[in-house]
C-alpha cells in the first residue's frame, strides 16, 4: 500500500476528478493494491498548475489541504468584462482604457492584506440554497454577499512566468474552492495579447498567495476598476497549494511512465509533506498504541512540554496520529492506520 503525496502538474483541459482517475489508472497498471485516492484542492479545467493528490491514508487530510493557503499567476486582459468574469461569457461591460505598469503597481497594495470581494455570480457559492451559477443561468437576478479573504502577497510577475503552451491565454473559472460546472467555451474573442502600446498594457500577469475562499476572478475585476478600466481572467496557473509547489509536481505523460514501470513510490511524497508546518512530538510505544485506539492521553508525560495546538505523533515507526496537544492532553484529530 502507498501513503503518501503525488503531486501533478494539472495541464488545462482535464478537470480534478480527471486527474484523481488518472492517478487510479496508473496504480492499475503498475499492479498496485486498490486504494484511497483524494485530491487536495479543486482546479478547474481551464486552470493550470499544482493539484496534489492524495493516496491511502493521507487521503484523510484532504480537507486540511482544501483550507490551506494558495499561490497563483494570472492574467488580467483589460478592456472588456464578462459575465463569468473569464473569457467564457459574454462581454457587459467595455472600456478604452489601458492602463500602465506604474498605474497597476499604483494600486496593488489597496489589494493586500485583509479585504472584501463580491464573489462571481458564476460561482458555486449557494444563494438561498441554490448555487449562484445555477440562478445566474437561469436568468436570475443574483446579488452576491461580501466576504472577507486576505491577500498575503500580491505582485506583478517579473520575469513573466514561463506557463505550458497550452497554459497561455487559458481562462479560469478560478476559485480557491469549487469549480463552476457547465459553462460554454470561450465565445467573446477578447485578445488577451500582452502587447503595450505607448506604454499602455493590454494585459499583465500578476503572482499572488492567497487565503482559502479567494476568488482570483473578482480580484482581477477589481484591480482593473482601481486602475480605472475593466478586465477580466485571462489564464490561471496555481503555483502552490499549501506546502506543496510547482518543484515537485509531475506530468500526466511521467505519472503513466511510473504507472508502467511500478515506480510510483519513487514519485511519491510522504504522508508528512501534507503538514510540515505541523511540528512533530515524539511517543512511546504504549502512547502510540493508546492513540492509534484513540483515546487520549492525559498529564505531564503526555504532553511532554509541548505547545497547545496542532502536532504530528510519532513514534519508532512513523505517523502514528494528527493529534491537538491542550494544556495536559492529548486528543486524537485523525489516526492514521500505517
Amino acid at each position: 500500500m502507498l501513503h503518501g503525496w503525488i503531486v501533478i502538474d494539472k495541464p488545462v483541459g482535464p478537470g480534478s476528478t480527471q486527474i484523481v482517475s488518472a492517478v487510479k489508472r496508473a496504480l492499475r497498471s503498475g499492479g498496485y493494491p486498490k486504494m484511497k485516492v483524494g485530491h487536495g484542492g479543486t482546479l478547474d479545467p481551464l486552470a493550470s498548475g499544482v493539484l496534489p493528490v492524495a493516496l491511502g491514508e493521507a487521503t484523510k487530510l484532504c480537507g486540511r489541504m482544501l483550507d490551506a493557503d494558495k499561490g497563483y499567476d494570472f492574467t488580467i486582459a483589460f478592456g472588456a468584462q464578462t459575465d463569468t468574469l473569464d473569457r467564457e461569457g459574454p462581454v457587459v461591460a467595455t472600456s478604452d482604457v489601458r492602463p500602465t505598469l506604474a498605474e497597476i503597481a499604483a494600486v496593488l497594495p489597496r489589494f493586500t492584506g485583509p479585504i472584501e470581494q463580491v464573489p462571481p455570480i458564476y460561482s458555486a457559492l449557494k444563494v438561498d440554497g441554490r448555487r449562484a451559477y445555477d440562478r445566474a443561468r437561469a436568468g436570475e437576478d443574483v446579488e452576491m454577499k461580501t466576504r472577507a479573504v486576505k491577500i498575503h502577497a500580491l505582485s506583478v510577475s517579473s520575469p513573466p512566468s514561463p506557463f505550458p503552451e497550452r497554459s497561455r491565454g487559458a481562462l479560469l473559472r478560478d476559485e480557491a474552492e469549487e469549480p463552476t460546472p457547465g459553462l460554454g467555451a470561450g465565445r467573446n474573442g477578447v485578445s488577451t495579447s500582452p502587447e503595450i502600446s505607448s506604454d499602455r498594457l493590454d494585459s499583465i500577469t500578476l503572482t499572488t498567495r492567497v487565503s482559502k475562499g479567494t476568488y482570483i476572478r473578482s480580484l482581477a475585476r477589481d484591480i482593473a476598476i482601481a486602475a480605472g478600466t475593466v478586465g477580466h481572467v485571462a489564464m490561471l496557473r496555481r503555483t502552490k497549494a499549501g506546502p506543496f509547489g510547482l518543484e515537485k509536481a509531475i506530468s500526466l505523460d511521467m505519472l503513466a511512465e511510473m504507472g508502467h514501470a511500478r515506480g510510483l513510490e519513487d514519485i511519491l511524497l510522504p504522508l508528512t509533506a501534507g503538514l510540515d508546518d505541523i511540528p512533530a512530538l515524539p511517543v512511546t510505544p504504549d502512547q502510540a498504541r493508546a492513540l492509534r485506539e484513540g483515546r487520549r492521553l492525559i498529564g505531564a508525560a503526555a504532553a511532554s512540554g509541548a505547545a497547545s495546538g496542532l502536532h504530528m505523533a510519532i513514534d519508532g515507526q512513523g505517523p502514528v496520529a494528527l493529534v491537538e496537544v491542550s494544556g495536559l492532553e492529548i486528543r486524537v484529530v485523525r489516526g492514521f492506520n500505517l
